[in-house]
């Protein structure tokens, strides 16, 4: 199956689903789109994020897609139902995986989460990993600087350094916390810098390579994988600015990779109403 792999995206993170994605299935060609132009999608209401993951959704059908891979948090809390009723082909995101993940690594049962104001409003990963293990003892924070930050190109040193530092603070006093759920796809980028915060007794759980686990399980039972021997040439979108896209682009891939990549700008048709 040539057909390629779609994947959406609030911005720059889901670069980081991606990169596992190019790892764990290196002849399947991906699709990306992120919609820069309109991040973050955190603060935005259900409604706001429901329109703007359909355009999306839209801007990829009309390249024939055999799966859609939701790399958003947020996305997936508000509108993976719907995608998934209304949608022909297999439809994943990103918070199930992570989840479980999380569960599998904790050993005291103490896990935190953070993500965007929307994701944590949601309750989609609380209501997860309770649904997996009702004893767990779960604190959630909302982290709005972070993606701005990272939208920036701005990942390490003293700045970001400082923001991480005042978001987690409240989280860091949880001293029995020993796993930390990094609920944004944009979260990984400032994953050293996280950890440089939280300490090295805490496991961050990025749901990146659960992710791509799955899309291969899921590729696989439904006799989608492609089984030819070229490597695809990847096409990548933004709805915003080209060259930081680029940029941070740079910063995820390695040299070889950048090599199969594509990016260019994407316009999106504005829809009157979701789905």
């Amino acid at each position: 199956m040539k057909r390629a792999i779609g994947v959406i995206d609030s911005g720059v993170g889901g670069l980081t689903v991606v990169s596992e994605l190019m790892r764990q299935l290196p002849k399947e060609k991906l699709i990306y789109v992120g919609d820069t132009a309109r991040c973050p999608y955190g603060p935005r209401s259900k409604e706001e994020v429901q329109q703007f993951t359909w355009e999306m959704v839209d801007f990829l059908f009309e390249k024939d897609i055999k799966m859609l891979v939701v790399a958003c948090n947020t996305a997936t809390a508000f509108t993976l139902d719907s995608l998934k009723k209304h949608l022909s082909i297999p439809v994943i995101g990103v918070i199930q995986p992570g989840a479980r993940a999380a569960i599998k690594f904790t050993k005291n049962n103490c896990i935190g989460i953070i993500g965007t104001e929307g994701t944590i409003r949601s309750h989609a990963y609380t209501d997860a990993l309770k649904n997996i293990k009702a004893e767990l003892d779960i604190y959630a924070k909302a982290c709005p600087m972070f993606v701005p930050m990272v939208e920036q190109g701005i990942m390490e040193g003293p700045k970001a350094i400082q923001v991480v530092k005042e978001a987690l603070l409240p989280m860091m006093k949880q001293k029995q916390m020993d796993t930390l759920i990094l609920g944004c796809t944009h979260y990984p980028l400032l994953k050293s810098t996280i950890q440089s915060v939280v300490g090295a007794d805490v496991t961050l759980i990025s749901s990146s390579e659960e992710t791509a686990r799955e899309t291969s399980t899921i590729l696989e039972m439904q006799h989608l994988l492609n089984h030819t021997e070229v490597f695809p040439i990847h096409q990548f979108y933004t709805t915003g600015d080209l060259e930081m896209f680029m940029q941070i682009s740079e910063r995820i891939f390695k040299e070889r990779n950048l090599q199969m990549i594509t990016i260019k700008k994407a316009v999106l048709h504005q829809m009157q109403d979701s789905k």
